[in-house]
């Protein structure tokens, strides 16, 4: 069984674990847990073989809670990682990663804004409305490791952006944060739907140029300088 490569979770004893048919089985005798959090050593042991990792699903979310592997693997492989990592040429290396990212990371923030206001194309005397909301649905929905919809490369840039667009004002400018809703199947999802919908039409309204009363406007009042 120790030559095998599982995802496991966690058993009820002190090194166990339940395989994915339901099986509980022991640690190997000369194992140890890698934890998790540093993925290049992770990778290095995962490839010297057998591995058991071990996972967790929370709600949605799968969580790594480590990974079994013979406790001379995982010596090794940390040994010669922390050789490597403390040549010249690997800090070089990591620095010029490091700007690529930086670089990309503002080409994209910019590309972002850019969808945002196409997709809001107010009308030219709601310019500077459509600018800060464009600022402030890019701030919040842009950073590294935020998990917002603009983060995801699984629909096209301008599909992002309405959807950014749209989640910024269900929270800043209509009641859903603080809304009682039933634990009904579906309920939330049609109560953002109809937030969305709301939504939408204030923004039509500014893309008609519409002159809306700047105290009455929830969109105008989430926007002001705090």
């Amino acid at each position: 069984m120790s030559t095998e490569t599982l995802v496991v979770r966690e058993g009820s004893q002190p090194r166990t674990v339940i395989t994915s048919d339901g099986r509980t089985l022991a640690v190997p005798a000369g194992w140890a847990l890698l934890p998790p959090g540093d993925a290049g050593l992770t990778r290095r042991v995962k490839a010297a073989g057998p591995t058991w990792t071990v996972q967790e699903k929370v709600g949605r979310k799968l969580f790594s809670r480590g990974v079994w592997a013979p406790a001379e693997h995982v010596a090794a492989a940390r040994a010669a990682l922390e050789t490597e990592r403390a040549a010249p040429a690997y800090t070089k290396k990591l620095e010029a990663g490091r700007a690529r990212r930086e670089k990309k990371q503002v080409e994209y923030v910019g590309d972002f804004r850019a969808a945002v206001l196409a997709y809001l194309d107010f009308d030219p005397r709601h310019a500077d409305l459509a600018a800060r909301l464009a600022d402030a649905v890019t701030a919040h929905a842009t950073p590294v490791g935020s998990g917002t919809v603009a983060r995801t490369e699984r629909i096209p840039i301008e599909e992002r952006a309405e959807s950014a667009v749209i989640a910024w004002m269900r929270h800043q400018t209509t009641a859903y944060d603080d809304m009682q809703i039933a634990r009904i199947k579906g309920e939330r999802r049609r109560v953002r739907r109809m937030l969305a919908e709301r939504s939408k039409r204030l923004l039509e309204s500014y893309r008609r140029g519409a002159g809306l009363d700047a105290a009455a406007c929830p969109l105008q009042r989430a926007l002001r300088p705090r």
